[in-house]
């Protein structure tokens, strides 16, 4: 959507400036064409009917007739009955254009199932009378051909510049300057009217083409400041329009409407009475003096009572008296972590602001990461690809290493889980009550609470829910979802899956409700800005945590983001394709919904497991489409709202969107504007960079893929000789040999430190140690302070080195005399396995005895709770559980090399407790227990191993082994259960 300066008077890019319009040869041969087709179709055509007769049965009908053959002349009644239903409907759609035409006021009447038929009629309508006055405020462009005929304009999503939740006094006091300026305007022009005795109105333009006009670009013809469009909605808020309609949104106006304007309105669109009375028709004249009477009536914008209220026209949003005035966006300490820290800290890099100031995306990236890495981990594990059996996973360097830092400084799980067990809780409360979801257009995040926006008021709430700052918002405290606790995904679906992040504003992060969108989203900007939107957009839906099943459809670009959700995410080459699935797609909902008797996605999404029959399904278009595209997207669109589909289409810099519900506007110093939303927020953006960088994060992790090497692990000396200095058991109760305790007040945290940095070897960003520390956010000099206090604690080495360092890139690392007991089984397993021990068996034997002995328990088994919450980014529990059963599968394979079985089951049990889901164990211990000669053993393994397994049964190649150590073991089993 192209901006418009503050000081500009013309017109804007998208909206040209009328001009008189003469009448070509053009014209008049379109009128006559339109002449012909219109006496075809009315007169040709029932003359023609006529010549066939009466094609009705002149009697009754009866059964013997139904049981009739039926024959050519049967069949060809049949299809002159379909004709002249077809000729009566085309007949009244003529009719009903006209009318509309001659009167010039409102849209036409809409012809029930008669849409094609109907826009026919219009176009050669319009065409007819092109040549004529009536034209000009009667016919849309031809190129709005297979439109929608009903308008799908709705309330409006997240409408004020005030977001809920902002306390700032400053923000208060700049609404309500804004409000007096507005109302200033407006009382100025009252007064110069009332000395002039003339009051200036201006009729509502029909569609040009393919633009529909708006009071943001009426103010900023004709007042010289689109902000001004205010002051027109308050002129003519509520006063009844000629076809009987009200002005009740600012972004919802219809052809033919008058509008009352300020006394400084200029232009030769504005009409001033009655001095240029003579200007316009006398149906016009007539029009505005009726509508000049209903003014009297209007009062002025509402006073402030108390300076809680800030009366906005679009959404009446309001201040809350209770909000803190600066608790972060979301909770998390994105806001305060991601300042730089200072020299201090040892660290000159920066990260990507991008990234840090996306928590909730940040969080879902960093979870669809992890996950594909553990998967990577368990293939490898299983099928021992390209060697990588039990290694670490490549750890990322250069860019992505930055990038990956900048994840996990900005991500907040905790807001993601807030906000998915509040909507969850929402939705089962909603269903106990036997009450319907409502419509959310938007959702408000802040520190503290979660406002939903809803489209219409729904009554009052669930508790802890309660209403907002008006019957359209529902509010919940963040401390009152613990009433939520208990909810079980697998039966309270989540309600508004198409809620995705666009930006915020002060301390809200707004959310879009995608899928509820009535229609088509326009996105228009740079290229570079509009793919950056977009491919945030695509990332946080493909990822985020409040949603089950869905479909993200992404045409023209981001194919290579498959691999972040590859269940979710599909692509598209172009828009024709997408043409041809989505409107296959949209006939089969809506005849599911009826099937159903749900009006919409919402009523059928309550309920048990109904997440799953009704997946919303995002769609999310790069390039601009052409006319006939993005018309024939507009008129499958139409209800989308109801239907769970949502569309948001890039348009370019300067263009626009035919049919668009809303316009959005993302500027080059990345602001998403929406003026006639009343929406102002600093974009939430995806750059170019950021956007390979997380692609690469997610190729390296796929073991089957083209990335680096698998990552070596850091290995230490384990002779007498190669002792260290600092000595942590983290496998197990957490111990620390070799330091002074701490003072007790720091001592948890200098410990969680030093954790993180152990499980760390390749170094850690001063930032991402600050974030983990202290999620909800900390100042660079605590930060400093504690890293201080940790290399005081730590100490130096015998040549004076400090024990924490930091390296070329700013990361803080640990010298090798720092040492883990995770560190020390790495090392024995990769020892015996690789080293000595692969060559002499006495050697590997005490080695992997020595490395299974170090499992004491799971990682950090007593460690406090509410503490070390960064665990939940780290895959140590998966890689931990892995190198365990890699130990004690090398033991057992070399006891049973050595003919002694029941060591070999010693040592795989217990690898077990700690790993009970890896299939390895248990077929190297059905060979074991086999190798001891005791079939009834073997039987009885395979009746413990089914129970465990339940409903899911036994793994494919566990019951191939057991065909091959015990067959006929099926019907034992049986008779055992």
């Amino acid at each position: 959507m192209a901006r418009n300066t503050p000081g500009s008077t013309g017109p804007t890019n998208r909206t040209p400036q009328p001009l008189p319009r003469q009448r070509t040869a053009g014209d008049f041969a379109k009128a006559f064409f339109a002449f012909l087709a219109l006496a075809g179709l009315l007169l040709a055509v029932p003359l023609a009917l006529s010549t066939q007769g009466w094609p009705l049965p002149h009697g009754m009908p009866s059964f013997d007739m139904v049981q009739q053959q039926i024959t050519v002349d049967t069949f060809v009644n049949i299809l002159v009955c379909v004709v002249w239903l077809a000729w009566a409907q085309f007949t009244a759609c003529v009719l009903v254009e006209i009318k509309a035409a001659i009167s010039g006021v409102g849209m036409p009447s809409h012809i029930p199932g008669a849409g094609p038929s109907q826009m026919l009629a219009r176009q050669l309508i319009a065409a007819l009378l092109l040549v004529s006055a009536t034209a000009a405020s009667f016919a849309p462009g031809i190129a709005q051909f297979g439109q929608s005929l009903e308008s799908t304009h709705k309330p409006t999503v997240a409408a004020a510049q005030q977001a809920p939740g902002i306390g700032s006094a400053q923000q208060a006091q700049a609404a309500v300057a804004s409000q007096a300026d507005a109302q200033a305007h407006a009382e100025q022009a009252n007064a110069r009217t009332g000395s002039e005795g003339a009051t200036k109105f201006y009729r509502i333009s029909p569609p040009e083409g393919r633009h529909h006009d708006s009071l943001w670009e009426i103010a900023q013809r004709h007042l010289g400041d689109g902000r001004r469009y205010k002051e027109i909605y308050q002129l003519n808020k509520d006063r009844m329009q000629p076809d009987g309609t009200k002005l009740s949104e600012a972004s919802l106006i219809r052809p033919g409407w008058i509008m009352e304007m300020p006394a400084d309105a200029h232009g030769g669109e504005v009409v001033q009475m009655p001095d240029q009375a003579p200007k316009v028709s006398e149906q016009v004249r007539h029009q505005i003096d009726d509508y000049a009477k209903s003014g009297n009536h209007q009062e002025q914008p509402a006073q402030h009572q108390g300076g809680s209220r800030v009366d906005n026209p679009t959404a009446q949003i309001s201040v809350p008296e209770q909000r803190l005035p600066n608790a972060p966006a979301t909770g998390a300490g994105s806001g305060a972590v991601a300042e730089a820290p200072s020299q201090s800290s040892g660290s000159g890099l920066g990260l990507s602001a991008a990234l840090i100031g996306a928590p909730l995306l940040a969080a879902g990236v960093l979870g669809a990461l992890g996950r594909r890495r553990r998967a990577a981990l368990w293939q490898s594990a299983m099928t021992a690809v390209a060697g990588r059996r039990g290694m670490e996973p490549p750890i990322p360097t250069g860019d992505a290493a930055d990038v990956h830092d900048a994840l996990l400084v900005g991500a907040d799980p905790d807001a993601v889980r807030f906000l998915d067990l509040a909507l969850r809780g929402l939705s089962a409360s909603l269903d106990g009550e036997s009450r319907p979801l409502p419509v959310v257009y938007a959702a408000w995040l802040t520190g503290d609470d979660l406002h939903l926006q809803l489209a219409q008021p729904s009554g009052t709430p669930p508790a802890p829910w309660e209403l907002g700052q008006d019957q359209t918002f529902w509010r919940l405290e963040r401390s009152a979802v613990a009433a939520y606790e208990g909810i079980d995904p697998e039966t309270s679906a989540a309600p508004y899956p198409g809620l995705v992040s666009l930006g915020t504003r002060d301390d809200a992060r707004l959310l879009l409700n995608l899928e509820a969108v009535p229609g088509l989203v326009a996105l228009t900007g740079a290229d570079p800005d509009r793919a950056a939107v977009l491919s945030s957009v695509a990332a946080e839906l493909a990822t985020n945590g409040w949603s089950d099943r869905m479909t993200v459809t992404v045409v023209g670009f981001g194919a290579e983001l498959g691999p972040l959700a590859p269940t979710r995410l599909r692509h598209l080459g172009s828009v024709e394709e997408l043409i041809e699935t989505l409107g296959a797609e949209i006939g089969q909902r809506r005849s599911a919904l009826g099937a159903a008797g749900h009006d919409s996605v919402l009523t059928g999404r309550t309920g048990p497991a109904q997440q799953t029959r009704w997946a919303p399904h995002l769609v999310l278009v790069a390039d601009e489409p052409t006319a006939e595209e993005a018309g024939a997207l507009t008129e499958l669109t139409a209800d989308s709202g109801r239907l769970g589909i949502g569309c948001l289409i890039g348009a370019g810099a300067n263009g626009q969107l035919p049919g668009a519900t809303w316009d959005l506007e993302i500027t080059g110093e990345g602001r998403l504007l929406a003026p006639l939303l009343g929406l102002e927020l600093d974009a939430q953006l995806l750059p170019q960079a950021q956007h390979e960088a997380v692609v690469r994060l997610f190729a390296d992790a796929d073991p089957q893929g083209d990335g680096p090497e698998p990552a070596r692990p850091f290995l230490v000396d384990i002779t007498e000789q190669g002792r260290p200095a600092v000595y942590a058991r983290l496998v197990g109760p957490y111990e620390i040999i070799g330091l002074d305790t701490p003072d007790s007040e720091r001592s948890a945290l200098l410990h969680e430190a030093l954790a993180l940095l152990l499980l760390h070897r390749e170094g850690v960003h001063p930032r991402v140690l600050a974030s983990a520390m202290w999620p909800r956010g900390v100042t660079p000099e605590v930060c400093d302070a504690l890293i201080e206090r940790l290399r005081l604690w730590l100490g130096t080495d015998e040549d004076g080195s400090a024990r924490l360092r930091t390296d070329s890139t700013g990361r803080l690392t640990l010298a090798p005399s720092v040492v883990s007991d995770l560190d020390v089984l790495r090392s024995l397993h990769h020892e015996a396995t690789e080293g000595r021990g692969a060559r002499r068996a006495s050697v590997r034997e005490r080695l992997l005895t020595d490395a299974l002995g170090l499992v004491r328990g799971p990682l950090l088994a007593d460690r406090t709770e509410g503490r070390y919450t960064w665990l939940t980014h780290e895959i140590i529990d998966t890689q931990l559980p892995l190198l365990v059963a890699d130990v004690a599968l090398a033991l057992s394979a070399h006891h049973l090399e050595q003919g002694h079985p029941e060591k070999a089951i010693a040592s795989l049990r217990a690898a077990v407790s700690g790993s009970s889901a890896d299939e390895r164990l248990w077929n190297e211990m059905l060979r074991a227990t086999h190798a001891t000669g005791d079939a009834e053993r073997v039987r009885e393994l395979a009746a413990d191993l089914t129970v465990r397994s339940g409903e899911r049964g036994l793994p494919p190649r566990t019951e191939a082994l057991l065909d091959e150590l015990l067959p006929g073991w099926r019907g034992g089993v049986a008779a055992a259960g």
